[in-house]
């Protein structure tokens, strides 16, 4: 502990002592001294809570997902003429397949529990062509008359 000199009777004084014991002046409790502020230190980046946007967020994804089903569905076009078939993908870029019906050799249908409930399935064409050559079209409704369609054009019916 050292000593001061008290600014009101000039007598010493402990540090440790919260008044003068002379003359009673009061001495402030020590603090302990912090660096002056500086301007070019970052302390906090505040920005809005998520739940300030809660309602964006709902209508967001309420509104999103209907677009992209609706472009994923626009964006493929199977066509059956009487002896060939088309397949159309793409909305902005276009790609194009066009099969004979005598070339078929395989359609095979997909369906899961709830697409066999709704009536819906992946038919696959595949061609005797290339290997390579089966074309995929996912989510076809009733699956079974198209294929049935398809075997009839092929037949020549």
């Amino acid at each position: 502990m050292a000593l001061i000199n008290c600014p009101e009777c000039a007598k010493q004084v402990s540090t440790a002592a919260q008044s003068c014991p002379s003359c009673g002046y009061p001495f402030a409790t020590q603090t302990p001294q912090q660096p002056p502020p500086n301007s070019d230190v970052l302390l906090a980046e505040v920005q809005p809570s998520w739940w300030r946007y809660f309602w964006h967020l709902v209508f967001f994804w309420l509104i999103v997902p209907p677009i992209i089903a609706w472009w994923q569905r626009a964006s493929v076009v199977l066509r059956i003429y009487g002896g060939r078939i088309t397949i159309e993908r793409g909305i902005i870029s276009k790609s194009y397949r066009e099969f004979l019906a005598k070339d078929i050799r395989a359609m095979d249908i997909d369906q899961g529990l709830l697409a066999r409930l709704v009536d819906i399935g992946d038919l696959t064409i595949s061609t005797a062509a290339t290997v390579d050559a089966a074309e995929r079209i996912e989510g076809i409704p009733q699956p079974k008359q198209i294929r049935e369609m398809i075997i009839g054009q092929r037949q020549g019916h």
